[in-house]
């Protein structure tokens, strides 16, 4: 095993995916569960809150979750939850109270509401879930429960989100006779699927994906003791910090074994001139700013949380760089295209906008305040571009809570090492 030397050691939060994965995973469990190592932040509290609504017993000790199990399809309450702005936590969870006698109310803040649920709609009322939608059809709120007979095959596209499949494969091993999912010639997001197998084998489910096509087996999970690892999209910005100011850092237990298709953002900073290895501690990068810093052109339809930090890093390349894959991005928290763009041109960044991207350009850049459009991927990115660039506000700031809470104070330690 290479290494490149002692440097900063930064302890990522653990990944929010897999923690709100493994939450499903265990509330639907036979046994207890505890799960270690849980991300913090306001996706996961949203799970939590809404899991303890729907009767399943949910106890903190620091970081670790103990997790009761035995979540009660057979309840005929009628129950409503709120997923606040938390995207992945609505979709979990409609999925999870359609297996519910009782109806389930899901719902979400505002921006949530006009995020896209359709596909996650159609795909539980063919398979026989009752969903009605309460406003527009295909978004939040909407009514589910338990339908009378259940199908075992479904068709979804997989061209806008990963979240979608997830959430129908958690529940599959509830189905009376499993789950075959087809999926649409474009997948976007495959790493997330693979997470969610990873995940459900991990809490006793027989699931298996190949090419566009996904089984999973009628049976039950079984309590666990499971270890979230490092998130790998939040490790993207120390990553990246490092890519731009130069320097030496290691992502504490974060591996290339990691579940997380996330981990790949490494190895496209490599290829823009930064030095890559394991260490015993875990993921390293090393640059000396002196080095050059190359653009590149890439397809990150599999990687696409991290687009906001490559678009960033990119600013400070000394050729273009070429985002593409990624359309799909622009229903995100934000629209991860467009927002991302006008706020970089704010600093005097040269960004040609496409279809399903951007071409970032060399351009001289200046002070600028920067809004966060509510998302905290773009707030955390663009906090990397002040150490270089004097006079950048990032505007609501603590839209970070809600998936890192402690970011700003990370970042400012990890400068100061």
């Amino acid at each position: 095993m290479t290494t490149l030397g002692d440097g900063n050691l930064v302890l990522i939060p653990g990944s929010k995916s897999i923690t709100n994965r493994a939450l499903v995973c265990a509330a639907l469990a036979k046994f207890e569960s505890v799960i270690s190592n849980c991300a913090p932040g306001d996706d996961t509290e949203a799970m939590i809150d809404a899991l303890r609504i729907l009767g399943v017993d949910v106890d903190r000790d620091g970081d670790s979750l103990r997790v009761s199990g035995n979540f009660d399809v057979a309840n005929t309450r009628e129950l409503r939850v709120d997923a606040k702005l938390a995207g992945t936590t609505s979709r979990f969870l409609t999925a999870l109270c359609s297996l519910r006698v009782g109806s389930t109310v899901i719902d979400g803040h505002e921006p949530l509401r006009r995020r896209p649920m359709s596909d996650l709609h159609s795909a539980l009322r063919s398979l026989g879930a009752n969903v009605a939608p309460i406003g527009a059809d295909g978004c939040l709120p909407v009514r589910v429960s338990s339908g009378t007979k259940w199908q075992a095959k479904v068709s979804v596209h997989a061209n806008t989100s990963s979240q979608f499949t997830s959430a129908l494969m958690m529940i599959g091993p509830y189905l009376p006779s499993g789950l075959e999912i087809e999926l649409g010639d474009e997948v976007v997001s495959r790493g997330y699927i693979e997470m969610t197998v990873g995940v459900m084998r991990a809490f006793g489910a027989q699931t298996d994906f190949s090419g566009n096509q996904i089984w999973v087996s009628p049976g039950e999970y079984q309590g666990s003791s499971f270890a979230v690892e490092p998130d790998a999209s939040a490790a993207s910005y120390p990553l990246g910090a490092v890519a731009i100011s130069g320097g030496l850092v290691t992502i504490k237990n974060l591996s290339r074994n990691s579940l997380q298709g996330d981990v790949e953002f490494i190895d496209l900073l490599a290829r823009m001139g930064c030095q890559v290895a394991e260490s015993a501690d875990g993921l390293q990068i090393r640059r000396d700013k002196a080095d050059r810093l190359r653009g590149v052109s890439v397809n990150m339809s599999q990687i696409s949380d991290c687009v906001p930090t490559l678009a960033v890093v990119a600013m400070f390349a000394e050729s273009p760089t070429e985002i593409s894959g990624v359309g799909f991005i622009r229903s995100k928290e934000s629209d991860r295209i467009g927002d991302l763009i006008e706020e970089l041109r704010k600093l005097g960044a040269n960004i040609v906008e496409t279809s399903d991207g951007m071409v970032i350009k060399p351009a001289t850049l200046h002070s600028a305040s920067l809004d966060t459009h509510h998302d905290h991927r773009l707030a955390m990115a663009f906090a990397l571009i002040q150490r270089e660039v004097s006079g950048v506000e990032v505007q609501n700031p603590d839209v970070v809570t809600k998936s890192w809470p402690k970011y700003f104070e990370i970042l400012k330690s990890f400068y100061k090492s």
